[in-house]
């Protein structure tokens, strides 16, 4: 095959739900300006004309398969992701979660790169037999350092320029052009305007730990000077477990169970605090949101979201209702400078570190990425 003379990168995705739209966009902005054209493959998921529009790619296509047409060996998306590299030309691959660079493996004989979006990746034994199997041509990139360390630990005798970190990142300008005003966030959410207002987004899931945020913020109240409210957008199964759990506390009537919301990210400035009490969060998406709307933050100590915390941000320990409580209380005495202050500290941190333009250039100056770059030339 005579390679295109305008070089293509493939962009693998296991599906376009929740977060991984946007990391689609992530991965695809890395090459603007570059001269490579990205084709973007959505493994599952059927075709849609505004998630197309929303991958920042100069092509994308839908495999359309369903979560059990997936199942087992996935032959007929190895010989369908096959085609699609031969007959474009494809230079290189990135392959999101393990299914996508397992196929992409298997389909080709090009360069991979597999993202690791969270922890566990690698940690079945017929998986590290596989990245061994494939280890001269796959590269591994994880969206902290706490979900790298694990996956270089998982695979030790890989060397570790093979398995590095490339922060999930935010188009801040967009997103923060995006977002409501506080009041109109509040009147939209029908909020008080006037109350202080801890933030919660995520899941009502053991791994998110809103147990421990409750417990936190009952010691909290009695230390606050005016009204304050708990509001909690998501939802799962632990439903009913943690509004039971608000009423023990007596404080049912200053915890909001919101449910979920489209865009949720669209109504951080509603909040005078974020919290993540989350159990080893991989990465922490919805500190970056916080961070645009600048909102100060507190969170577990732990996984990566003490990567994106620590020094712009409070921190405590996992599971520590009484360290969080005081957390928020130093949150809520913040004045107006100190607000500030926080605020310029988590510009920085986001043009920094988790940005699309600081993304960009790490990820073209990792080695395996120059190498790639060069054979490719």
């Amino acid at each position: 095959m005579t390679r295109s003379a305008e070089p293509r990168v493939l962009q693998f995705c296991h599906g376009y739900d929740g977060p991984f739209l946007d990391c689609a966009r992530q991965y695809a902005s890395l090459f603007k300006g570059t001269g490579y054209r990205v084709t973007t493959v959505f493994l599952t998921g059927t075709a849609d004309a505004e998630v197309a529009t929303q991958c920042a790619s100069d092509e994308v296509l839908f495999m359309e398969y369903s979560s059990k047409d997936i199942r087992g060996l996935k032959f007929g998306a190895i010989r369908a992701l096959r085609e699609i590299v031969r007959s474009r030309g494809i230079r290189f691959i990135i392959a999101h979660r393990f299914k996508p660079t397992w196929i992409a493996c298997l389909a080709t004989k090009i360069p991979v790169i597999g993202v690791s979006h969270a922890y566990g990746d690698y940690q079945r034994f017929s998986r590290r037999v596989f990245a061994k199997a494939f280890r001269r041509r796959l590269t591994l990139l994880a969206v902290s350092n706490a979900v790298r360390d694990e996956l270089r630990a998982k695979l030790p005798d890989w060397p570790h320029e093979c398995i590095e970190t490339l922060y999930n990142r935010v188009d801040v300008e967009a997103l923060r052009s995006q977002q409501l005003t506080r009041y109109a966030a509040r009147e939209q959410l029908r909020l008080p305007q006037e109350a202080w207002i801890l933030g919660n987004v995520g899941r009502l899931h053991p791994d998110k730990d809103q147990s421990t945020l409750l417990k936190g913020f009952a010691k909290a109240l009695p230390h606050f000077t005016q009204d304050a409210l708990l509001v909690i957008i998501g939802s799962g199964r632990l439903e009913g477990e943690l509004k039971e759990e608000a009423r023990e506390l007596g404080i049912a009537h200053q915890v909001l169970f919101i449910g979920q919301i489209p865009n949720a990210r669209l109504y951080f400035q509603a909040f005078d605090a974020f919290a993540l009490s989350s159990d080893h969060e991989p990465f922490g998406m919805v500190l970056l949101e916080a961070m645009v709307a600048e909102v100060p933050l507190i969170a577990t100590g732990c996984g990566g979201a003490r990567e994106i915390v620590e020094g712009v941000g409070v921190l405590f320990p996992l599971g520590d209702g009484q360290a969080l409580a005081e957390g928020l209380v130093s949150l809520a005495q913040l004045d107006k400078r100190q607000r500030h202050a926080c605020s310029a500290a988590m510009a920085e941190r986001l043009e920094t570190l988790f940005s699309d333009e600081a993304a960009c250039k790490r990820f073209w100056s990792l080695p395996q990425v120059i190498r790639l770059k060069q054979s490719a030339a």
